[in-house]
């Protein structure tokens, strides 16, 4: 498999209705396909693994063949250097969620990356490190509470960002967080009591939308099942 074929593919197989599609989900993208995630999903398993196709196919600037790179990069071979270029790049919230969910969160520079990009002044970087806090909460099972409660203290911190890519992202990460265990879930909701406390509207308005979810039936009982109880 070579970049080409997979550009050829992408091409074959895009729509414009798919592309009119990423404007109403507030996607911006340079010159998209039109290929939907599924499929781009996909295809990336009749590819399978290739570090080197997914660089190429991040160097080339289209939007659905960086999803296929996130999808067939090699996590181990990722090193902190190729997740801070890509960083730069990043120019949507999916292009974010996407790498970060599939392919960064499990790379061994996860969580330095995390606290290192809380603090970048790009937008979309900086919604890298909430969305990895958020996929990590969910994928790395070994991962100790100490390191999310870490993540809190950053969450909290930057939760006066009032960039709607941002927040939205720290919103998540902080529900996420509390949805991984009882302590954390005790950790998780002090936290939004605090922000929902806040003057600053951006700031309540995440400690008041993570309360509702995680002072919920629904999340109290997933963590009952969770630990047999």
């Amino acid at each position: 498999m070579t970049a080409q074929d997979a550009l050829r593919w992408l091409e074959t197989w895009g729509t414009k209705e798919n592309v009119a599609e990423l404007k109403r989900y507030g996607i911006t993208a340079e010159r998209p396909f039109g290929v939907t995630v599924g499929d781009t999903k996909k295809y990336s398993k009749e590819i399978g693994t290739d570090h080197e196709l997914a660089q190429q196919l991040w160097e080339s600037g289209r939007y659905e063949a960086r999803l296929l790179a996130a999808f067939v990069d090699d996590p181990d071979r990722v090193t902190a250097r190729q997740m801070n270029d890509w960083a730069k790049d990043f120019d949507s919230w999916a292009i974010v969620d996407a790498v970060c969910f599939h392919l960064f969160d499990r790379t061994p520079h996860a969580w330095k990356k995390v606290s290192q990009w809380a603090k970048s002044k790009h937008e979309f970087t900086k919604r890298a490190a909430f969305a990895l806090i958020w996929s990590l909460s969910v994928h790395d099972k070994t991962a100790p509470d100490a390191a999310f409660q870490d993540g809190l203290s950053l969450i909290e911190w930057a939760a006066g960002d009032d960039r709607d890519y941002v927040k939205k992202a720290i919103s998540m990460a902080l529900r996420a967080v509390g949805k991984r265990n009882w302590t954390l879930n005790a950790a998780a909701i002090e936290t939004a009591r605090r922000l929902a406390q806040a003057e600053d509207k951006t700031r309540s308005w995440i400690g008041r939308g993570a309360l509702r979810e995680l002072e919920g039936e629904k999340v109290r009982a997933r963590l009952g099942k969770a630990d047999g109880s």
